[in-house]
C-alpha cells in the first residue's frame, strides 16, 4: 500500500525565492487577493505542496480562476496577475502570438 501514498515535499520555493511551507500560505479565509499571494499559491501548487483541488476546496476558488492565475505567471510573470493589467498583458500576448 506505500505506492498508493502521495509523498509532498516540506517546502517548496516561493515566487521570489523563498522557502514556501503550508504553514507560511496565505490563511484559507483570504479574500484580498494581492499578486504576491497568488504567486504563492501557485508556487505551492508548481511546487507539489497541494494539488488543484486542494486550493480551489482551500481556497474557495474556480478552477478556472485557479488556472487563469498560472496562464498569467506563464505569460508575464508576476506583473501578468494584476487586476488593473489584465488587458494589457492579454492584448501584448496576443500580439506575439501573431508573430
Amino acid at each position: 500500500m506505500i505506492e498508493n501514498q502521495k509523498i509532498r515535499p516540506a517546502k517548496a520555493i516561493g515566487p521570489l525565492g523563498e522557502p514556501l511551507t503550508l504553514d507560511s500560505l496565505p490563511p484559507p479565509d483570504t479574500t484580498r487577493w494581492v499578486v504576491r499571494r497568488k504567486a504563492e499559491v501557485v508556487a505551492a501548487v508548481n511546487g507539489g505542496l497541494l494539488t488543484i483541488d486542494e486550493v480551489c476546496t482551500r481556497y474557495s476558488l474556480s478552477p478556472e480562476e485557479f488556472a487563469s492565475w498560472q496562464r498569467a505567471i506563464d505569460r508575464s510573470g508576476m506583473p501578468g496577475l494584476r487586476v488593473t493589467r489584465i488587458q494589457h498583458y492579454r492584448s501584448l500576448y496576443e500580439r506575439q502570438q501573431k508573430y
